[in-house]
């Protein structure tokens, strides 16, 4: 999910592009949804596993949300805990995960202007107001 990164495994590094408020850190990215997969990713959103959604919470990921439009995918997500890069490789070696990930990547095309390391394309935050 988180980037499938989800995923889609996320780069060990967190991309400078989070922004902090009140203790989390903000992310936003993007990639494109294969038309001819799209009905597949939306029943696999309707349903995600138990184990995969109990990973993201153990990862310190809060308020993740995916959007669609057209067929661009606009993920959103806080990160609350200390340590980043450990939460995403913890993530990225959860075997449910990993197997998420191995189904949801493939209903995924990469942005034309994808970032190295990255599968989403990490998009900078010009506004926030809580």
């Amino acid at each position: 999910m988180i980037n499938e990164v989800s995923a889609g495994a996320p780069a060990s590094e967190a991309p400078a592009l989070g922004k902090e408020s009140a203790g989390a850190r903000r992310f936003g990215s993007v990639i494109h949804l294969r038309p001819e997969r799209a009905e597949e990713y939306l029943q696999l959103h309707g349903a995600v596993w138990p184990d995969v959604l109990a990973t993201i919470e153990a990862c310190n990921i809060r308020n993740y949300s995916i959007y669609l439009h057209g067929d661009l995918l606009f993920s959103y997500f806080e990160y609350v805990g200390s340590d980043y890069a450990t939460d995403m490789a913890r993530m990225a070696a959860d075997p449910a995960t990993q197997r998420w990930w191995d189904i949801c990547m493939p209903c995924q095309r990469q942005t034309e202007d994808a970032v190295p390391g990255e599968w989403w394309t990490p998009i900078p935050e010009i506004f926030h107001c809580d």
